[in-house]
């Protein structure tokens, strides 16, 4: 039972608007009146604070503190206490255990011999949650802040930092706990330490800033999916983090779960207006800014950045058959749940709408892909390209699948040296010229990654180009972690 140590006697719990409570109020008043049990009776009020207000023994309980302590289920409830524990209780009126707990058998001779009691309001719909953050064991570590009553929450995480030049929700521990529902593992199990500080993550941590970020909790499993992914060594997140470069962590999700939480892997699937796309990537993006102490202009030394920095997060479209999903590509079963985390920066737009053969959209997209960071510099990043529908459909009639697309993809982006070097067409940027000779591939061999998205009408296709970090082959590569449920 949640409870601290109570003096010995009677406890009583009622509300007014109890046709029960309103029933044994003559009992209730021969019990506070009695010289033997008046002097150690208490009697609790849920609601209306006037009722029994003549009565020494009353007190407000109308924060439900006690009601909730006491795991009161139905009111009236009375408890007996004996050297601070309780020894027996009895809920809404029955006559007989309540003479066995006044000890007064001739207790309740004009009333019923039992009445069922009425719900208590600490059991009323969403008030556990509230109650247990408020009174209860709140299985969180973390600092609370307290907030004075004309204090705006939001402001105060404003001044405090907390926030990416966005409102938040102010994290409460009722919300905390509702969020951590959306897991099944320990508060305060550590995920990792997050860069740059390399600050103890766990999963606690990880709940307040999805609450902040406007989550529900059933993303929770793909927040931390994607941590845990952002953590691996080869992504090397904190160069990402610190990096001039544009780039932030990109989160590509993929199976059934996309369909459960609602995700959008459709129309305007990049961009905003979808709850759980526009939240699970910021409150990654919180997690490092807030636990991990990456500021922009301290940490974060971003030329220019990108939008994509508060966020970014979407669903592949799965529904077409011929397709086999970017997770399966990279070796997880069809049925699985995973998150892909990309290092990119933001969309490339790419449009064509008369090339009506697979040959002639590969060689358009290559020479739109050539653009990536710099057409005269190759194998220095990983692109994504985000393949609609329309485009797609183009490859789909001609039978050529992922690997087909991305093969000729990858031969239609080699180019001769010559063209690449240092003042080659009068530019300085290029590579040594001593590699005039060769010819040479755009991207590494595992370079290039291709997503099914979109709206279905368009012939528009995006491309997402990673951090320049890829030019050193151990740093900063895409990285697909499956989601535990």
């Amino acid at each position: 039972m949640k409870l601290t140590p109570f003096s010995d006697g009677l406890f009583l719990v009622v509300k007014r608007e109890c046709p029960t409570c309103s029933l044994v109020e003559p009992v209730v008043r021969f019990l506070a009146a009695d010289k033997e049990i008046g002097g150690s009776f208490r009697i609790y009020v849920q609601d209306d604070p006037d009722y029994l207000f003549d009565l020494i023994q009353k007190r407000d309980d109308n924060k439900l503190k006690w009601s909730y302590l006491l795991s009161i289920e139905t009111v009236p409830t009375l408890i007996r206490f004996q050297e601070g524990q309780e020894v027996k209780r009895a809920i809404g009126w029955v006559r007989e255990e309540w003479r066995q707990l006044t000890g007064i058998d001739s207790l309740g001779e004009d009333l019923p011999e039992y009445q069922p009691g009425c719900g208590s309001l600490s059991v009323s719909p969403s008030a556990e949650e509230t109650l247990q953050a408020r009174f209860g064991k709140v299985p969180m570590e973390s600092r609370t802040v307290e907030i004075g009553d004309f204090d705006d929450a939001i402001e105060v995480a404003y001044q405090r930092g907390w926030s990416d030049g966005l409102p938040i929700v102010p994290p409460t521990g009722e919300r905390i706990l509702r969020m951590l529902e959306g897991t099944k593992l320990d508060p305060q199990a550590v995920i990792g330490h997050i860069p740059p500080n390399l600050t103890e993550c766990t999963v606690e941590k990880v709940a307040i800033n999805a609450v902040m970020a406007g989550c529900k909790p059933e993303y929770m499993p793909i927040i931390l999916a994607a941590i845990k992914a952002a953590l691996d060594p080869l992504f090397t997140l904190h160069g990402l983090l610190c990096t001039t470069c544009f780039s932030g962590p990109i989160i590509i999700v993929n199976g059934p779960i996309t369909k459960e939480i609602g995700m959008n892997w459709g129309m305007n699937v990049l961009g905003q207006g979808n709850r759980a796309n526009s939240t699970i990537g910021r409150a990654l993006q919180l997690v490092v800014r807030n636990v991990g102490g990456v500021i922009p202009g301290e940490i974060d030394r971003a030329t220019l950045g990108s939008p994509g920095k508060i966020g970014f997060c979407f669903a592949e479209d799965e529904t077409d058959p011929t397709w086999e999903p970017l997770s399966v590509s990279r070796g997880f079963n069809p049925e699985a749940n995973t998150v892909t985390l990309f290092p990119g920066d933001g969309v490339h737009g790419f449009g064509d709408s008369r090339s009506r053969k697979p040959e002639e959209l590969t060689k358009s997209l290559a020479m739109a892909l050539q653009g990536c960071l710099h057409p005269k510099l190759p194998q220095v990043v990983y692109a994504m390209l985000v393949l609609s529908p329309e485009h797609y459909a183009i490859y789909r009639e001609a039978d050529w699948d992922r690997r087909q697309i991305t093969d000729e993809l990858m031969k239609a982006t080699v180019k001769p040296g010559r063209e690449m070097i240092r003042g080659a067409h009068g530019v300085g940027e290029g590579i040594d010229p001593n590699r005039a000779m060769d010819m040479i591939p755009k991207f590494f061999n595992d370079g290039l990654l291709i997503i099914r998205a979109g709206g279905q009408a368009g012939l528009f296709s995006g491309i997402l180009t990673s951090w320049t970090g890829a030019r050193d082959r151990e740093e900063c590569k895409p990285i697909t972690k499956e989601i535990m449920i």
